[in-house]
């Protein structure tokens, strides 16, 4: 279709995995089947349960045998989605109340699955945590399974994707997602829902497949055949765009491909500055598979390993030896750089196996993280007795998140030397002593550094946490999300007396949240005096051009001029000024906040992923 024979149609989503695409959209159309509702006579009750029976062993074996497929392929995280869906088919919270409403309803076994399937979902709408409320779609796929499989339909039909072709789809199941990222055609994906930890997310990044979510009608408004051009870091999908447009976004797919380039050509240089400052460039991961794209571009370490997504759909917690393996494999191919392992940051609302508490009217400030593994010994010592188990395989560091005083390290270590001995009187082998840290994303551990420095090994700056507690906004409130300012004069104070608590005591100090990766912020970190930013894969190259290009002292001058201004409008913008005169000739397309238009108050949030209409400007505001 030509880019001129209708207007341009700029949609926003999310940014779920970088990358520029230019292609023509393939729509895979997933559309729920229409469910049949049907009362049933006293003689049909058993054998409909009977059909349900037969359609969830059927279901059983279609997903093993994915799961092995996708085993050969993609490695063992993806497959365990797939075996989490397993789990989900024998759940007695699904089977015994499907059974009952077939028995005392009388409904046929569609009915009655997506009615099930309803109620189950409304149970994650308050989980407070944006990865596990996301597994809202698990129940759907499920559901959708076994409903096809009771209505005689066809399951994973397998889909010839043409090559360098836009995937549009309201939304993809893991077994889409993983099975066509691998065939190698598929340009990008654009879906209607999801977000960053959305199974179309987490596999597009491990495969580095750009990927918007979140797109709101995209699958509607995009016809098949539409020219797309979309960017993977701004959540930015044109439609048709015009010559220009196409021009501006084919410009940015070759700087990205040369970014790319030079990713690979100086992955093994170190991220210097021009007066000598080094600093160490680690990569934050989820799963096994990311570690390829990590060392790609130059990845020093991980600095950030988040655990969590071993609870993922489970009716039971993970073992120690499932611990153990998944701990094992990360060191073992990381060849002996640093891989920094977070103890479990997780509630009460997300533990299979543990009764519902009461929903918590503020579950950010609940019982969660160091808290809930302090309140639950036995699961935090079973992942304990597994990072001990697996630290004769690697170069493993421990970090304890949310903690909030010494008393709280003090008892987590204690817990931490109680399983050693426990491992040591078993003659189980255990690694060397390896360092301890924290997590400092709370202002109150901002506030006593100087006395956590005294007994952690290093810190680890939880932008994300810290910045929301200090300014009192919840970030996933689109009413209040305009306040999250990174720059905001007290968070710069707060991250200068970490790093001086830090430098006092001689132990390093890492930043792993969001704001160590964007590159408008490069320099006030390089000038603060970080030991190690973690961030994705992805960003890694541009960071590491823009501090090799720069000098300390005059990052420090930056920062010192930012910090006696006052607002943190002010200091944006100043700071955003001074990154476009010294980058903007080569800057990284879509690199956040620099080159960028001012942002508004009131922006259309992140998470929103409505079309915005017609539209030829190709910079979204920020999120």
């Amino acid at each position: 279709m030509s880019s001129q024979a209708t207007p341009t149609l700029r949609l926003l989503g999310i940014g779920a995995s970088p990358g520029v695409a230019v292609g023509h959209a393939f729509i895979l159309d997933r559309k729920r089947i229409r469910t049949p509702k049907l009362r049933l006579a006293e003689a049909e009750v058993e054998p409909e349960r009977m059909r349900m029976k037969t359609a969830i062993d059927l279901s059983d074996r279609q997903l093993a045998e994915l799961k092995d497929q996708i085993t050969r392929t993609e490695g063992s995280d993806h497959a365990l989605i797939l075996e989490a869906h397993r789990l989900m088919l024998h759940d007695p919270m699904l089977v015994d109340e499907v059974n009952r409403l077939i028995i005392e309803d009388r409904i046929n076994a569609e009915w009655a699955v997506r009615r099930v399937a309803r109620k189950i979902k409304h149970l994650f709408d308050n989980i407070p945590d944006e990865y596990f409320r996301e597994r809202r779609s698990d129940v759907d796929y499920v559901a959708d399974r076994i409903i096809r499989n009771l209505m005689g339909q066809v399951v994973d039909e397998e889909v010839e994707v043409p090559a360098q072709a836009i995937v549009v789809a309201h939304d993809l199941s893991p077994a889409d997602a993983a099975l066509m990222a691998r065939s190698g055609r598929v340009g990008g994906f654009v879906t209607d829902l999801g977000g960053q930890t959305s199974h179309t997310a987490i596999v597009a990044r491990a495969r580095e497949t750009p990927a918007v979510v979140g797109a709101g009608r995209a699958s509607e408004q995009i016809s098949p055949g539409d020219l797309v051009a979309m960017d993977g870091i701004r959540g930015v999908v044109l439609v048709n765009p015009s010559d220009e447009q196409l021009a501006v976004f084919r410009e940015e797919q070759r700087r990205h491909q040369e970014s790319e380039r030079l990713a690979l050509a100086t992955k093994d240089l170190p991220a210097v500055s021009t007066d000598g400052f080094q600093i160490r460039l680690y990569g934050n991961i989820e799963f096994l598979e990311e570690i390829p794209s990590l060392l790609a571009h130059g990845a020093e370490g991980i600095g950030l390993y988040r655990t969590e997504f071993m609870f993922l759909d489970r009716k039971t917690a993970p073992t120690e030896e499932e611990h153990y393996r998944a701990y094992r494999q990360v060191l073992e191919a990381m060849g002996g750089r640093p891989v920094t392992i977070r103890t479990l940051d997780l509630g009460g609302d997300k533990v299979p196996g543990k009764t519902k508490h009461e929903k918590e009217p503020n579950p950010a400030m609940g019982l969660r993280a160091i808290r809930y593994c302090l309140s639950n010994r036995e699961l935090f010592r079973t992942q304990l007795r597994a990072v001990l188990r697996a630290s004769v395989h690697g170069n493993l560091r421990l970090m304890f998140p949310l903690i909030c005083g010494v008393s709280e390290l003090r008892e987590a270590r204690s817990e931490l030397e109680a399983c050693r001995t426990e491992l040591g009187r078993a003659g189980v082998p255990v690694g060397k002593r390896f360092p301890v840290g924290i997590m400092v994303e709370t202002p109150s551990a901002a506030t006593i550094a100087d006395r956590l420095a005294q007994e952690a090994d290093f810190f680890s700056v939880g932008t994300n946490d810290l910045i929301q507690y200090s300014l009192a906004i919840d970030r996933q409130n689109r009413e209040v999300a305009y306040l999250y300012r990174p720059l905001h004069l007290s968070v710069l104070r707060q991250l200068r007396g970490i790093i001086d608590a830090g430098r006092a005591a001689n132990i390093p100090v890492s930043m792993c949240g969001e704001m160590a990766g964007d590159p408008l912020y490069t320099l006030m970190l390089l000038a603060l005096g970080f030991d190690e930013l973690s961030m994705t894969s992805g960003q890694i190259p541009v960071v590491k051009r823009f501090l090799r290009r720069v000098s300390r002292v005059d990052a420090m001058e930056l920062l010192q001029n930012a910090m006696e201004l006052t607002t943190a409008e002010e200091i944006e913008r100043y700071v955003r000024t001074e990154m476009d005169r010294r980058f903007s000739e080569t800057m990284e397309p879509g690199a956040p906040g620099v080159g960028n238009a001012e942002p508004t108050d009131h922006e259309p949030s992140e998470h929103g992923g409505a079309a915005l209409g017609t539209e030829h400007g190709l910079t979204p505001p920020r999120p």
